[in-house]
């Protein structure tokens, strides 16, 4: 069903359907995060990403997503300084490294979105400050999704932590919903102000997805066409949850559901 500025309102069969979908990019996220180790490659994880989804019976919802040319993998990975959409290729990971990934999962006609920032080996303490805002940031912004509120509840919050702590958030990229596509109306912008914004109502579905940096919030795109960086070079971080609105709160489904894990089938 089609709500104010073309939200589309999930039945609750059609989220249970997206709780699949975040299953399975649950899953992809615990392979990739227990392989990231110093001298693995990008292309590796990537390949490993997509054999996960595949298994499932789902197909990667990045692979050949539309941009500047059809992005070619199923990952986004970036890291240190790269913010989103760094593409996986012969890069190899060394310790120390910030890597951010990020996943979409298509599962029979519903998409999840999720992201993971991870440190290679040892990082730095400024690092594990980074990622603990970030993930933070995310909890803050996802408990912000009850029915009545407006999205500009979700920003403020999120801006207000993040600024708190001396991090920055991007102008040009924020979160959004997803559903039967993985960009749908609304935006979810990072920053803003409370009160305002699209009233929030039981069956919105939103990817909620803070993206920090350690630095000013200016961004570049690298010659890739795809790759954005800190245009200062700083440190950046990014975590995020497909999440439901529902009469009693926030329904994270892009987590891990052991009842699907010990039973396989029902996903493939």
């Amino acid at each position: 069903m089609v709500w104010q500025r073309n939200v589309i309102i999930k039945t609750s069969e059609e989220i249970e359907i997206m709780r699949q979908a975040g299953h399975i990019n649950a899953l992809v996220h615990e392979t990739v995060r227990n392989l990231i180790q110093p001298g693995i490659t990008t292309a590796e994880l990537d390949a490993v990403a997509e054999q996960v989804i595949r298994d499932h019976g789902g197909a990667p919802t990045f692979k050949g997503y539309p941009g500047p040319y059809p992005f070619p993998a199923t990952l986004t990975i970036s890291i240190n300084e790269a913010l989103v959409h760094g593409i996986p290729g012969k890069k190899r990971l060394q310790s120390g490294d910030l890597v951010s990934i990020d996943c979409g999962t298509t599962y029979k006609g519903f998409v999840a979105d999720s992201a993971i920032s991870v440190g290679v080996g040892e990082i730095p303490k400024k690092a594990r400050r980074l990622l603990e805002v970030t993930e933070k940031a995310l909890q803050i912004g996802i408990s912000k999704m009850q029915a009545g509120n407006r999205v500009g509840d979700i920003s403020a919050a999120i801006q207000e932590y993040v600024e708190s702590h001396g991090y920055s958030v991007p102008r040009e990229y924020t979160g959004h919903g997803v559903g039967r596509q993985m960009h749908e109306a609304p935006q979810v912008p990072n920053f803003g102000s409370a009160g305002r914004g699209l009233v929030l109502r039981p069956g919105i579905t939103l990817a909620i997805e803070p993206m920090l940096l350690a630095g000013a919030y200016k961004t570049r795109v690298l010659p890739d066409q795809w790759t954005v960086v800190s245009a200062d070079g700083s440190l950046t971080a990014h975590f995020e949850h497909t999440v439901a609105v529902t009469e009693n709160g926030p329904q994270i489904l892009t987590i891990l559901d052991e009842s699907y894990r010990l039973n396989s089938k029902r996903l493939v």
